[in-house]
């Protein structure tokens, strides 16, 4: 009876709504990717995969949910330390991944059993936390304002950019640059620092052109303003995705029966492009729910940081809420033509492991910040009574 007694106090004082949308959520990305085939050479099916990732993400946030974000912030040196050693390493020893049309990523690690992990996805949770505890820090200290602390916080972000851009994961990279931004902004940064990002970058743009950026890179931008120019090669991925969404129509194809999705003219449409995949099975109506259910996702998250009485709290929020909704845009607006291809995924859709385990990770801690207000002790853990 004590087991049940304390899931029963555990239910009343975390966010059952929330709870709820991430379980609707997981459970509809888990229906799309059972339809998709799974190559012959996988030991796995995308569904086992996702469902043992998904497993492992739970447990990962309701374990989560018992530690107070104040005392795991106390940690950030340890928590970022660690995050920096996974992207050196990554980097020294990962596992190189190449492409035809030029990409040479080497992002994901090998680990006996488990397979293989992408250690940016875990560095994304780290920086929610080192991140957060470095605005809250300065808003204590009242250097919030300060051209420096400015730079400095600035200096923290570029740290994760620059490894996983050095990997040739460069879609990550704008990840972490969202998150950097959506938290700078939510803590009260002034204005005048944004618009003087805005400029530096403005002027940065063309030597990044003709320096940083790989040709694949400019020809996936150039491409996607004129995709026909070249359908069979950097434009064939957009063209077949889009043509997989409007061959859904309404209400789609039905699922399993879907002969684009059937025979894989989408290349990795159980990842990058899942959208494709939805479009063609369900249809308008099955996209626009996927989208809604995102949305009230994030705009509960909102409300959670909102709701929340000091900034490293709402920081968390607010940087899993900039971490969800900017790989969400891009990555809708890779499957519908309106960005070029950049290697992001669909949040809690997509099929990878090491990107759904790590994103659960993130829930449980937007969790703990709920749940971790007003505080009573539970076999010496603090919970609330909301």
């Amino acid at each position: 009876m004590g087991i049940w007694k304390n899931v029963y106090r555990y239910f009343l004082s975390t966010d059952k709504l929330y709870w709820l949308l991430m379980l609707l959520i997981s459970a509809y990305g888990l229906l799309i990717l059972k339809t998709i085939p799974t190559p012959p050479d996988n030991s796995r099916s995308y569904f086992t995969t996702q469902f043992i990732a998904m497993v492992i993400g739970y447990s990962g946030a309701i374990f989560i949910t018992f530690l107070d974000y104040k005392e795991i912030s106390a940690y950030w040196y340890v928590v970022a330390g660690f995050c920096v050693f996974l992207l050196i390493f990554t980097l020294k020893f990962g596992k190189p991944v190449t492409g035809a049309d030029g990409v040479n990523a080497k992002a994901w690690i090998s680990i006996p059993v488990i397979g293989t992990f992408q250690p940016s996805e875990l560095t994304k949770i780290g920086f929610l936390i080192s991140f957060s505890k470095h605005l809250n820090e300065l808003k204590i200290r009242g250097k919030l304002s300060s051209f420096l602390h400015v730079i400095l916080l600035a200096l923290h972000a570029l740290i994760p950019i620059a490894l996983v851009h050095l990997q040739g994961d460069d879609g990550a990279a704008i990840i972490f640059f969202c998150m950097f931004l959506f938290m700078a902004f939510g803590a009260g940064i002034p204005l005048r620092y944004f618009f003087g990002l805005a400029l530096s970058l403005f002027i940065l743009v063309p030597v990044a052109w003709k320096y940083i950026m790989s040709d694949y890179q400019k020809s996936r931008i150039l491409i996607t303003y004129n995709l026909d120019s070249d359908p069979l090669h950097y434009g064939y991925q957009q063209i077949q995705a889009r043509t997989s969404i409007g061959s859904g129509g309404l209400w789609g194809r039905g699922l399993f029966q879907s002969p684009r999705v059937n025979n894989c003219l989408v290349s990795v449409q159980q990842s990058d492009f899942i959208f494709s995949a939805i479009g063609e099975q369900l249809g308008l109506i099955g996209c626009s729910g996927a989208v809604l259910l995102l949305f009230l996702f994030l705009l509960h998250t909102l409300r959670i940081a909102k709701n929340t009485k000091d900034l490293l709290g709402s920081s968390i929020c607010i940087g899993f809420f900039g971490m969800i909704t900017s790989q969400m845009l891009f990555n809708l607006g890779m499957c519908l033509d309106l960005l070029p291809v950049m290697g992001i995924t669909l949040p809690f859709f997509s099929a990878g492991g090491s990107s759904a385990a790590c994103l659960y990770f993130g829930f449980g801690l937007v969790l703990s910040v709920y749940m971790h207000h007003d505080r009573f002790d539970y076999g010496g853990l603090a919970l609330n009574t909301k």
